[in-house]
């Protein structure tokens, strides 16, 4: 059993700032990509950013230059850093990440709202 737990999503001020947390957990053996959808009301999940375990990293055009995405190995956990927020991130965020060379895993989702 493998599992994403997910931390740090919460309600700030456009222009504010945010860390989320991902970690995984259970019979793991090796964790390749490691990344962060986002889900806003009415519309599809896309990809925000993501990490191999070598460090490589994309984002969206949307978050460049304002979100960093980075990894521990050693603890099995993925950070997205999300300065200068705007109301258009508002979503719900979800951890994504490879495991064990064979599975796809998601976490549960965390709210981040921003205000105008």
């Amino acid at each position: 059993q493998v599992q994403l737990v997910e931390s740090g999503g919460g309600l700030v001020q456009a222009g504010g700032s945010l860390r989320l947390s991902c970690a995984a957990s259970g019979s793991i053996f090796r964790v390749n990509a490691m990344g962060w959808y986002r889900q806003a009301p009415g519309k599809t999940r896309e990809l925000v950013a993501r990490i191999m375990s070598g460090g490589s990293t994309n984002y969206a055009d949307s978050v460049k230059g304002r979100f960093t995405i980075s990894r521990d190995n050693a603890k099995n956990t993925v950070y997205l850093q999300m300065n200068s927020l705007k109301p258009e991130d508002t979503a719900v965020y979800y951890c994504n990440a490879d495991i064990n060379a064979r599975y796809n895993y998601w976490g549960q989702g965390t709210q981040v709202t921003v205000s105008s």
